[in-house]
C-alpha cells in the first residue's frame, strides 16, 4: 500500500472544521487526506444537529477530505464503519474497552469520548467527496453539566496526551481501512464493526422516534446503516439513523 502523507492545515479558531474544509475545497483543488485541525470551534457540529462541546486547546477537533468514488451510495455506511474502526484502532493504545455506539459515536464503557460527522457530496450513484469531522476528547477533564456522559483520554489514563501524535496515528489506520474499502472487503469491515458495537450482547433499552421505549438486542447492521434489532417479544425491528436511539 502506498502511504500518503497527510496535508494538515492547523488553525487556532474556527466555527467548524467541516464548514471550513467544505468551503476550501470549492476554492482550490485539495488532495485526499487533507486535514483541517482546530484548537477551538465556535460552532462544532455533532450528529442529530447537536453542538459539540470542547474546551479550548484541550481536544482533537478535525476534519478530513476523502474521495471514496468506488463506493456505491447504497453501501455508503461502510465509510462510517471504516472511520469508526480507524478511531477505535487509534484508541487501543490507551484502553481495550472502547466501543462503537451505533451509528458512529465512540464510547469507553458507558461514556462518550468521540463523535463522528460525515457529510457527502454525491455524483450520480457514487460518492464524489466526503468531509469527515471528528471530535475526540483528549485532555479535557471538566465538562458542562448539560453534556450527559462525557469522558476523555486523560480521564481514562490520568495522563496528558499529545493530540498531534493521535492524529498521525489515526491517519495511518484510516489509510489501512480505506484500502480494505477499495478492495471491496465490505463483509470483513462489517464483521469487525459489529464485533465492536456498544451493548452488542444481550437485551438493552431503546427509544423510537415517538419516544416509545422497548427492550431489544442487536442482530446486525446493514450496509446502508440500518440497525436490525430483535425485541424481547422476538419481533424483528429495523431502524434507520434518527429513528431509534439507546436509552443511556
Amino acid at each position: 500500500m502506498n502511504k500518503q502523507t497527510p496535508n494538515i492545515i492547523r488553525l487556532e479558531l474556527i466555527d467548524s472544521t467541516n464548514n471550513f474544509l467544505k468551503a476550501l475545497k470549492t476554492q482550490e483543488q485539495l488532495p485526499d487526506f487533507t486535514y483541517v485541525q482546530a484548537n477551538f470551534q465556535t460552532a462544532g457540529k455533532g450528529q442529530r444537529g447537536n453542538f459539540w462541546e470542547a474546551e479550548n486547546n484541550k481536544n482533537l477537533l478535525f476534519s478530513v477530505l476523502l474521495r471514496p468514488t468506488e463506493l456505491p451510495i447504497a453501501k455508503h455506511f461502510i465509510l462510517s464503519e471504516i472511520v469508526s474502526l480507524a478511531l477505535i484502532a487509534t484508541l487501543r493504545q490507551f484502553s481495550k474497552e472502547f466501543k462503537i455506539k451505533w451509528p458512529n459515536d465512540i464510547y469507553w464503557k458507558e461514556n462518550k469520548v468521540a463523535g463522528i460527522l460525515i457529510e457527502n457530496d454525491l455524483e450520480g450513484m457514487q460518492i464524489k467527496e466526503s468531509v469527515i469531522g471528528i471530535g475526540l476528547n483528549v485532555n479535557q477533564v471538566k465538562f458542562s453539566p448539560a453534556v450527559p456522559n462525557p469522558t476523555s483520554i486523560h480521564s481514562i489514563t490520568y495522563k496528558e496526551q499529545n493530540s498531534d501524535d493521535i492524529l498521525l496515528e489515526f491517519h495511518q489506520h484510516l489509510e489501512r481501512y480505506l484500502e480494505m474499502l477499495k478492495g471491496k472487503a465490505y463483509d470483513k469491515i462489517a464483521e469487525e464493526y459489529q464485533s465492536l458495537l456498544f451493548r452488542a450482547e444481550g437485551y438493552h433499552q431503546f427509544k423510537d422516534k415517538e419516544g416509545v421505549k422497548f427492550k431489544a438486542k442487536i442482530e446486525s447492521v446493514a450496509h446502508d446503516g440500518a440497525l436490525n434489532l430483535v425485541d424481547d417479544k422476538d419481533k424483528k425491528r429495523t431502524y434507520l439513523f434518527k429513528e431509534v436511539q439507546f436509552v443511556i
